[in-house]
């Protein structure tokens, strides 16, 4: 970024993958962010987005959950309105889990899974997790916001093999830069 960026603004983050085939439970994937202070930005996040919340200002949200990825293009979207979080906020880390039903499952299971990581019409990130076959959840963007206050993206696709509780505590220990 240059000394003249703005950073980015607002992102979206979007998933999709094709349905379990017939006489399978269905699958379901879930977008989780989680923000963390300055004080403590590799700690315990100040607070964490899922399917059944948004930040407590309103700056992160979902705007599509699937539980079974039916339907046509993006099954699962999240906004990030970055320009909007408060001082206080200077990382965001943004991850993907795997529900586990009854039995285990990874990357591996689930039918043409897709990422996209993007501002406006600028992509600025696309994974299909074909590196992370083995793991049940994944981190898959780090945003950080630099000294002078802009937001900066860090993207990769980092997989996990713990439970959604456990990954939601750890996964702000990774470093995507």
């Amino acid at each position: 970024m240059s000394g003249l960026g703005k950073g980015i603004g607002k992102v979206e983050v979007a998933l999709k993958w094709d349905p379990s085939p017939a006489g399978r439970p269905p699958t379901d994937l879930d977008i989780v962010a989680a923000t963390y202070v300055a004080s403590d930005p590799h700690g315990a996040p100040a607070y964490v987005v899922h399917f059944d919340s948004r930040s407590p200002d309103g700056t992160i949200y979902l705007n599509r959950d699937s539980r079974d990825g039916r339907g046509f293009g993006w099954d699962e979207v999240m906004t990030l309105e970055l320009d909007r979080l408060a001082e206080r906020y200077t990382r965001v880390v943004v991850g993907v889990i795997i529900q586990q039903p009854a039995e285990r499952r990874t990357f591996v299971d689930v039918r043409n899974p897709g990422l996209r990581i993007r501002e406006g019409y600028s992509v600025l990130a696309e994974n299909d997790f074909g590196d992370v076959l083995g793991a049940t959840a994944a981190a898959v963007a780090e945003f950080v916001r630099d000294e002078n206050g802009n937001w900066g993206v860090h993207p990769g696709v980092h997989g996990f093999e713990d439970d959604p509780a456990t990954f939601l505590r750890s996964m702000g220990r990774l470093h995507l830069s």
